[in-house]
Protein backbone atom coordinates (compact mmCIF):
# COMPACT_ATOMS: atom_id res chain seq x y z
CA UNK A 1 0.00 0.00 0.00
CA UNK A 2 1.46 3.42 -0.94
CA UNK A 3 2.66 5.43 2.02
CA UNK A 4 0.43 8.39 1.18
CA UNK A 5 -2.70 6.24 1.19
CA UNK A 6 -1.70 4.52 4.45
CA UNK A 7 -1.00 7.84 6.18
CA UNK A 8 -4.30 9.33 5.03
CA UNK A 9 -6.22 6.25 6.15
CA UNK A 10 -4.58 6.31 9.58
CA UNK A 11 -5.31 10.02 10.04
CA UNK A 12 -8.97 9.64 9.08
CA UNK A 13 -9.36 6.67 11.42
CA UNK A 14 -7.86 8.61 14.31
CA UNK A 15 -10.11 11.61 13.65
CA UNK A 16 -13.21 9.40 13.53
CA UNK A 17 -12.27 7.79 16.84
CA UNK A 18 -11.77 11.22 18.47
CA UNK A 19 -15.14 12.52 17.27
CA UNK A 20 -16.90 9.36 18.43
CA UNK A 21 -15.39 9.65 21.89
CA UNK A 22 -16.46 13.30 22.19
CA UNK A 23 -20.00 12.61 20.98
CA UNK A 24 -20.68 9.73 23.33
CA UNK A 25 -18.97 11.43 26.31
CA UNK A 26 -17.50 8.12 27.42
CA UNK A 27 -15.25 8.06 30.45
CA UNK A 28 -12.13 7.05 28.55
CA UNK A 29 -9.64 9.86 29.13
CA UNK A 30 -6.81 8.15 27.31
CA UNK A 31 -5.08 9.75 24.34
CA UNK A 32 -4.97 8.62 20.76
CA UNK A 33 -3.14 5.37 20.12
CA UNK A 34 -0.71 5.03 17.25
CA UNK A 35 -1.38 2.53 14.51
CA UNK A 36 2.22 1.42 14.45
CA UNK A 37 5.24 2.39 12.36
CA UNK A 38 4.85 3.14 8.68
CA UNK A 39 7.21 1.52 6.24
CA UNK A 40 9.84 3.89 4.91
CA UNK A 41 9.44 4.68 1.23
CA UNK A 42 12.34 3.42 -0.85
CA UNK A 43 13.12 4.85 -4.25
CA UNK A 44 13.60 2.38 -7.13
CA UNK A 45 17.10 1.26 -8.10
CA UNK A 46 17.87 1.09 -11.79
CA UNK A 47 19.68 -2.14 -12.59
CA UNK A 48 22.26 -2.71 -15.33
CA UNK A 49 22.40 0.90 -16.56
CA UNK A 50 24.79 -0.06 -19.36
CA UNK A 51 22.41 -2.63 -20.83
CA UNK A 52 21.29 -1.62 -24.32
CA UNK A 53 17.49 -1.05 -24.31
CA UNK A 54 15.50 -3.44 -26.52
CA UNK A 55 13.82 -1.83 -29.51
CA UNK A 56 11.50 -4.68 -30.52
CA UNK A 57 9.62 -7.47 -28.70
CA UNK A 58 11.21 -10.89 -28.28
CA UNK A 59 7.94 -12.73 -28.96
CA UNK A 60 4.91 -12.14 -31.14
CA UNK A 61 1.90 -12.62 -28.87
CA UNK A 62 -0.74 -10.77 -30.89
CA UNK A 63 -1.31 -7.81 -28.60
CA UNK A 64 -3.87 -6.25 -30.96
CA UNK A 65 -6.77 -8.34 -32.25
CA UNK A 66 -8.78 -6.54 -34.90
CA UNK A 67 -10.43 -8.54 -37.63
CA UNK A 68 -13.59 -8.34 -39.71
CA UNK A 69 -15.85 -11.39 -39.33
CA UNK A 70 -16.43 -12.37 -42.93
CA UNK A 71 -19.84 -13.63 -43.89
CA UNK A 72 -21.70 -11.79 -41.11
CA UNK A 73 -23.60 -8.59 -41.88
CA UNK A 74 -24.92 -6.59 -38.96
CA UNK A 75 -28.67 -5.93 -39.37
CA UNK A 76 -30.07 -2.41 -39.10
CA UNK A 77 -31.24 -3.27 -35.62
CA UNK A 78 -27.65 -3.43 -34.44
CA UNK A 79 -25.35 -5.99 -32.87
CA UNK A 80 -28.12 -7.44 -30.69
CA UNK A 81 -29.65 -8.88 -33.85
CA UNK A 82 -26.48 -10.81 -34.71
CA UNK A 83 -26.75 -14.52 -33.88
CA UNK A 84 -23.85 -15.49 -31.54
CA UNK A 85 -24.02 -19.11 -32.70
CA UNK A 86 -23.47 -18.01 -36.30
CA UNK A 87 -20.47 -15.92 -35.21
CA UNK A 88 -18.89 -18.94 -33.50
CA UNK A 89 -19.59 -21.15 -36.51
CA UNK A 90 -17.75 -18.66 -38.73
CA UNK A 91 -14.70 -18.81 -36.45
CA UNK A 92 -14.78 -22.61 -36.39
CA UNK A 93 -15.00 -22.73 -40.19
CA UNK A 94 -11.64 -20.96 -40.42
CA UNK A 95 -9.92 -23.79 -38.54
CA UNK A 96 -11.98 -26.90 -39.19
CA UNK A 97 -9.14 -29.17 -38.20
CA UNK A 98 -9.53 -28.07 -34.59
CA UNK A 99 -13.21 -29.05 -34.44
CA UNK A 100 -13.86 -31.83 -36.94
CA UNK A 101 -12.74 -35.45 -36.67
CA UNK A 102 -12.05 -37.85 -33.83
CA UNK A 103 -8.52 -36.49 -33.34
CA UNK A 104 -9.51 -32.81 -33.37
CA UNK A 105 -8.44 -30.81 -30.34
CA UNK A 106 -11.94 -29.40 -29.76
CA UNK A 107 -13.94 -32.22 -31.33
CA UNK A 108 -16.60 -32.17 -28.58
CA UNK A 109 -17.31 -28.49 -29.23
CA UNK A 110 -17.73 -29.20 -32.93
CA UNK A 111 -20.10 -32.07 -32.21
CA UNK A 112 -22.27 -30.14 -29.78
CA UNK A 113 -22.77 -27.17 -32.09
CA UNK A 114 -25.66 -29.19 -33.51
CA UNK A 115 -27.39 -28.75 -30.12
CA UNK A 116 -27.66 -24.96 -30.53
CA UNK A 117 -31.10 -24.96 -32.14
CA UNK A 118 -32.57 -23.00 -29.21
CA UNK A 119 -29.78 -20.44 -29.31
CA UNK A 120 -26.74 -19.60 -27.22
CA UNK A 121 -26.90 -20.41 -23.53
CA UNK A 122 -29.52 -23.14 -23.88
CA UNK A 123 -29.22 -26.87 -23.36
CA UNK A 124 -25.93 -28.49 -24.38
CA UNK A 125 -24.96 -25.72 -26.79
CA UNK A 126 -21.29 -24.84 -26.10
CA UNK A 127 -21.94 -21.17 -26.91
CA UNK A 128 -22.60 -19.35 -23.64
CA UNK A 129 -25.13 -16.60 -23.00
CA UNK A 130 -24.04 -13.40 -24.79
CA UNK A 131 -23.66 -10.08 -22.97
CA UNK A 132 -24.02 -6.58 -24.35
CA UNK A 133 -22.36 -3.43 -22.99
CA UNK A 134 -20.88 -0.26 -24.39
CA UNK A 135 -17.13 -0.90 -24.11
CA UNK A 136 -15.98 1.72 -26.64
CA UNK A 137 -17.80 4.77 -25.29
CA UNK A 138 -19.75 5.46 -28.49
CA UNK A 139 -23.12 4.84 -26.86
CA UNK A 140 -23.72 1.53 -28.66
CA UNK A 141 -23.30 -1.92 -27.10
CA UNK A 142 -20.54 -4.37 -27.97
CA UNK A 143 -21.03 -8.14 -27.98
CA UNK A 144 -19.08 -10.23 -25.47
CA UNK A 145 -19.48 -13.94 -26.01
CA UNK A 146 -17.85 -17.13 -24.84
CA UNK A 147 -17.86 -20.74 -25.91
CA UNK A 148 -16.47 -23.89 -24.34
CA UNK A 149 -13.48 -25.58 -25.96
CA UNK A 150 -14.13 -29.25 -25.20
CA UNK A 151 -13.29 -31.93 -24.20
CA UNK A 152 -10.91 -29.77 -22.17
CA UNK A 153 -11.84 -27.10 -19.64
CA UNK A 154 -10.81 -24.08 -21.68
CA UNK A 155 -13.22 -21.27 -22.55
CA UNK A 156 -12.91 -18.88 -25.48
CA UNK A 157 -13.79 -15.23 -24.78
CA UNK A 158 -14.42 -12.84 -27.66
CA UNK A 159 -15.52 -9.20 -28.00
CA UNK A 160 -17.09 -7.73 -31.13
CA UNK A 161 -18.05 -4.23 -32.21
CA UNK A 162 -19.70 -2.80 -35.32
CA UNK A 163 -18.06 -0.65 -37.98
CA UNK A 164 -20.03 0.36 -41.08
CA UNK A 165 -22.46 -2.55 -40.68
CA UNK A 166 -19.52 -4.96 -40.40
CA UNK A 167 -18.89 -7.16 -37.38
CA UNK A 168 -15.37 -6.51 -36.07
CA UNK A 169 -13.61 -8.77 -33.57
CA UNK A 170 -11.57 -6.63 -31.15
CA UNK A 171 -10.54 -9.14 -28.49
CA UNK A 172 -9.74 -12.86 -28.31
CA UNK A 173 -8.55 -14.99 -25.40
CA UNK A 174 -8.65 -18.73 -24.58
CA UNK A 175 -8.00 -19.88 -21.03
CA UNK A 176 -9.16 -21.94 -18.07
CA UNK A 177 -11.54 -19.41 -16.56
CA UNK A 178 -12.87 -18.97 -13.05
CA UNK A 179 -14.71 -15.70 -13.71
CA UNK A 180 -15.35 -12.95 -16.26
CA UNK A 181 -16.47 -9.39 -15.50
CA UNK A 182 -17.35 -6.29 -17.50
CA UNK A 183 -16.36 -3.07 -15.75
CA UNK A 184 -16.44 0.31 -17.45
CA UNK A 185 -14.51 -0.03 -20.71
CA UNK A 186 -12.80 -3.25 -19.59
CA UNK A 187 -13.14 -7.02 -19.71
CA UNK A 188 -11.62 -8.74 -16.67
CA UNK A 189 -10.79 -12.45 -16.71
CA UNK A 190 -9.83 -14.44 -13.62
CA UNK A 191 -8.02 -17.75 -14.10
CA UNK A 192 -6.69 -20.34 -11.66
CA UNK A 193 -2.97 -20.40 -10.95
CA UNK A 194 -0.69 -23.37 -10.41
CA UNK A 195 0.41 -21.62 -7.19
CA UNK A 196 -1.94 -22.54 -4.34
CA UNK A 197 -3.83 -19.57 -2.92
CA UNK A 198 -3.32 -17.35 -5.98
CA UNK A 199 -5.12 -16.58 -9.22
CA UNK A 200 -4.38 -14.68 -12.41
CA UNK A 201 -6.30 -11.48 -13.14
CA UNK A 202 -6.10 -10.17 -16.70
CA UNK A 203 -7.78 -6.98 -17.83
CA UNK A 204 -8.42 -5.81 -21.40
CA UNK A 205 -9.40 -2.17 -21.92
CA UNK A 206 -10.67 -0.40 -25.01
CA UNK A 207 -8.01 1.70 -26.74
CA UNK A 208 -9.35 4.38 -29.08
CA UNK A 209 -6.07 4.66 -31.02
CA UNK A 210 -5.79 0.93 -31.81
CA UNK A 211 -9.59 0.53 -31.99
CA UNK A 212 -9.25 -2.72 -30.08
CA UNK A 213 -9.19 -4.13 -26.56
CA UNK A 214 -5.62 -4.11 -25.23
CA UNK A 215 -4.25 -6.20 -22.37
CA UNK A 216 -3.60 -3.43 -19.83
CA UNK A 217 -3.17 -5.45 -16.61
CA UNK A 218 -1.71 -8.90 -15.99
CA UNK A 219 -1.50 -9.75 -12.31
CA UNK A 220 -1.17 -12.68 -9.93
CA UNK A 221 -3.31 -12.04 -6.86
CA UNK A 222 -3.71 -13.88 -3.58
CA UNK A 223 -7.09 -15.50 -2.97
CA UNK A 224 -6.30 -17.48 0.18
CA UNK A 225 -5.62 -16.20 3.72
CA UNK A 226 -2.66 -13.88 4.16
CA UNK A 227 0.26 -15.08 6.25
CA UNK A 228 1.84 -12.65 8.67
CA UNK A 229 5.40 -11.86 7.65
CA UNK A 230 8.04 -9.31 8.51
CA UNK A 231 8.43 -6.98 5.53
CA UNK A 232 11.82 -5.54 4.73
CA UNK A 233 13.00 -3.40 1.87
CA UNK A 234 16.62 -4.30 1.25
CA UNK A 235 18.63 -2.30 -1.23
CA UNK A 236 19.43 -4.42 -4.32
CA UNK A 237 23.08 -5.30 -4.62
CA UNK A 238 25.09 -6.92 -7.34
CA UNK A 239 26.27 -10.50 -7.02
CA UNK A 240 29.65 -10.78 -5.28
CA UNK A 241 31.00 -12.57 -8.35
CA UNK A 242 30.00 -9.74 -10.66
CA UNK A 243 32.45 -6.98 -11.44
CA UNK A 244 31.31 -3.36 -11.15
CA UNK A 245 32.02 -1.36 -14.31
Amino acid sequence: MPRRRLTRTTALGALAALLLAAATACGDAGGLKGAGPTETAVSPDKLWPNLTPASRPAYEIGEVVREVVKGVTVPRGGIRDVDPVTVVRKEMARSRGDYEGDAAQYRETGRLMDRCGDGAGHGQCPVLQPYYRDLTGDGRPELTLGFKLMPGRTTAVRVYTVEKQRLMQVMSWDDAISGVELAGRSVIIRSPSEVAGYEYRLQWTWDADQKAMLLTHDEMLRTGPHKKAHHTSPTPSASPSASTP
